[in-house]
C-alpha cells in the first residue's frame, strides 16, 4: 500500500514539475504583446492599434472566445480592420495575460470590466465584436450600457442555453482539490492531443492551417490558471444565458449576427436564429459551408461585414 502511495505521489509531483517547466516555456514563446491597465482592481491585457475614429469607421473592440486569447484576433482580424478603424483587442479575465478576479467574472461582469477599460482609453461608441463565448459579453454590454456602443457583431456568438453540458475535463476542473490537481499536472503535459482535436472541430468541415496553433498561442490556454478559468467559463455560461436571454427584447442597438452554416459548436438554430427572433434590430448573415472559425476561414468577408455595419450603425 505504502509503495503504491509513494509511487503515486512521485508521479503527481513529476507531472506537476514538468507542467511548471512547460508553463514557463510557453510564456517565453508567447509573451504579452500589448499593454496593461488596472480596471476595478483587475489587470487587463490589451492591444490598441489602427487609425483614430475620425479618420475611418468607428472604433472596433474585439473580444475573443473560449480556449484562446487576443492572439486569435492578431492572426485574423486586427491587421485588416486597423487600416480603417481604431482596434482594441483584449484578453478576457483569466485568459492570455489578463488577471482573474476571485469571484467568477460572468459575461455581465466582463462587460463591466470592458466598459471600464474603454472609458480609460477614451473609446466612445465602439462596435463590439465577440466571437463564440464572447457573444454573451457583447450582449451583456448592450443590455447594461445601451448608450455606450454603436452596436454589436456576434461571430458565431453564444446567446442561449444549451443541453448536453460541457466536456468531462471541464467538469472535472470544477471538483474541489481534484480539479486543481488535474489542472496543474495534465493539460500541459498530456492535453495537446485534445487541443488539436478542438482546433479541427472549430475549422470543420475544412481543415485548420498548419500554423494555426503556433500563430495563436493555443498552448497558453493549457496553463493551469488559464485552464481552470476557461473550464469555469464554459461550465457556467449556459445557466447564465438561461437568465440573460430573457432580456434580449430590450436591446435597442443594431446587432449583426454572422454564423457559419456548418457550425456544430455554436449551432445557428440554437443561438443566432433564436436571437434574431428576439432582438428588434438584429440582422443575420449565414456563411454556407463555413464552421465555427469563420473569422479565419472567411476573413475578408467578415472584415467587409464589420466595415459596412460600422458605417450604418454609427449614431
Amino acid at each position: 500500500m505504502i509503495p503504491w502511495l509513494l509511487l503515486s505521489l512521485l508521479l503527481v509531483g513529476g507531472l506537476a514539475a514538468v507542467s511548471e517547466i512547460d508553463r514557463q516555456r510557453v510564456e517565453a514563446l508567447y509573451p504579452p504583446i500589448g499593454r496593461f491597465s488596472d480596471v476595478a482592481g483587475v489587470r487587463l491585457h490589451y492591444t490598441d492599434s489602427g487609425v483614430p475614429a475620425t479618420d475611418g469607421g468607428p472604433p472596433v473592440v474585439l473580444i475573443h472566445g473560449a480556449s484562446t486569447s487576443l492572439l486569435d484576433f492578431r492572426a485574423s482580424l486586427i491587421e485588416p480592420l486597423s487600416a480603417t478603424h481604431r482596434v482594441i483587442a483584449l484578453d478576457r479575465p483569466g485568459h492570455g495575460y489578463s488577471d482573474r478576479p476571485a469571484m467568477w467574472p460572468s459575461p455581465a461582469e466582463q462587460a463591466r470590466l470592458t466598459r471600464g477599460l474603454l472609458a480609460q482609453l477614451g473609446v466612445e461608441q465602439p462596435v463590439l465584436v465577440g466571437h463564440s463565448w464572447a457573444g454573451s459579453v457583447v450582449l451583456a454590454y448592450l443590455l447594461a450600457y445601451p448608450d455606450a456602443a454603436a452596436g454589436g457583431v456576434l461571430l458565431a456568438g453564444a446567446s442561449h442555453p444549451w443541453d448536453g453540458g460541457v466536456a468531462w475535463y471541464n467538469d472535472l476542473a470544477g471538483v474541489p482539490v481534484v480539479g486543481h490537481l488535474f489542472a496543474h499536472t495534465v493539460p500541459l503535459t498530456l492535453g495537446r492531443a485534445a487541443v488539436a482535436g478542438g482546433v479541427r472541430a472549430a475549422f470543420a468541415p475544412g481543415e485548420p492551417p498548419d500554423d494555426y496553433s503556433a500563430r495563436t498561442g493555443v498552448a497558453l490556454a493549457l496553463r493551469p490558471d488559464s485552464f481552470l478559468a476557461n473550464a469555469e467559463d464554459l461550465r457556467r455560461l449556459s445557466p447564465f444565458l438561461e437568465q440573460q436571454s430573457t432580456y434580449y427584447g430590450y436591446i435597442r442597438r443594431p446587432l449583426l449576427l454572422v454564423t457559419g452554416g456548418a457550425d456544430t459548436i455554436v449551432p445557428p438554430w440554437n443561438h443566432a436564429e433564436r436571437l434574431l427572433d428576439q432582438a428588434p434590430n438584429a440582422e443575420l448573415v449565414r456563411l454556407p459551408g463555413v464552421g465555427h472559425a469563420l473569422h479565419h476561414v472567411a476573413r475578408d468577408r467578415i472584415v467587409a461585414l464589420i466595415d459596412d455595419f460600422g458605417r450604418s450603425a454609427r449614431p
